[in-house]
């Protein structure tokens, strides 16, 4: 599946995104050099010790592979290990607008898991929503999915670019064609 350009900040976006998780893919450099260069990695470190020597070894990768890195919710850890940004989770989009005016040249994506979060997410100026989850998803923390009418619910009431995140496997790909959406996101389903 293909999906129309979309820039932010000057920077092509992703059509592609693997968010690390430390329980359910525990080694995220091995996902990341297989994934195909344009791609992007948020690093969710989820305060661990190793975060910036992993992170570090994460940026090294994407530099090599021509990958776009983010910290997730994490902005120094992103400074630490020279992020191309920071995804921050739907309970912290408020500090959008302060890390803008720290960080002008940083993507800021954040996730939304509705249309009322994804509306305000962009008027807090995000560069780009995550949201999820659009099918029954193995996360812990997911809530029931938007399933693809809530997904296309969501698309409609914002300009902002969004990625679909939750449960997306090579079987639910196709159900996702003309959404709207500027690309995908997944976890493990990238580390198979």
């Amino acid at each position: 599946m293909t999906f129309a350009p979309r820039t932010a900040r000057g920077i092509v976006l992703p059509n592609l995104l693997f968010f690390t998780d430390p329980t359910r893919v525990p080694e995220p450099e091995a996902v990341a050099e297989r994934l195909p260069p344009g791609a992007g990695v948020v690093f969710r470190a989820f305060g661990a010790a190793d975060a910036v020597d992993r992170g570090l070894r994460l940026r090294a990768i994407a530099d090599r592979r021509g990958l776009l890195l983010l910290a997730g919710a994490d902005e120094i850890l992103a400074a630490a290990i020279g992020a191309d940004g920071v995804h921050l989770p739907e309970k912290a989009q408020e500090s959008a607008p302060s890390l803008r005016d720290k960080r002008p040249d940083w993507l800021i994506t954040i996730a939304a898991h509705d249309r009322k979060a994804a509306i305000a997410a962009s008027a807090l100026g995000a560069d780009a929503l995550v949201v999820s989850p659009v099918f029954a998803s193995n996360s812990p923390s997911a809530g029931p999915p938007l399933g693809i009418e809530g997904l296309r619910a969501v698309v409609a009431v914002t300009d902002t670019p969004i990625y679909a995140l939750g449960g997306i496997r090579a079987v639910t790909v196709q159900d996702l064609k003309n959404t709207g959406i500027v690309g995908l996101a997944a976890v493990e389903a990238l580390a198979l």
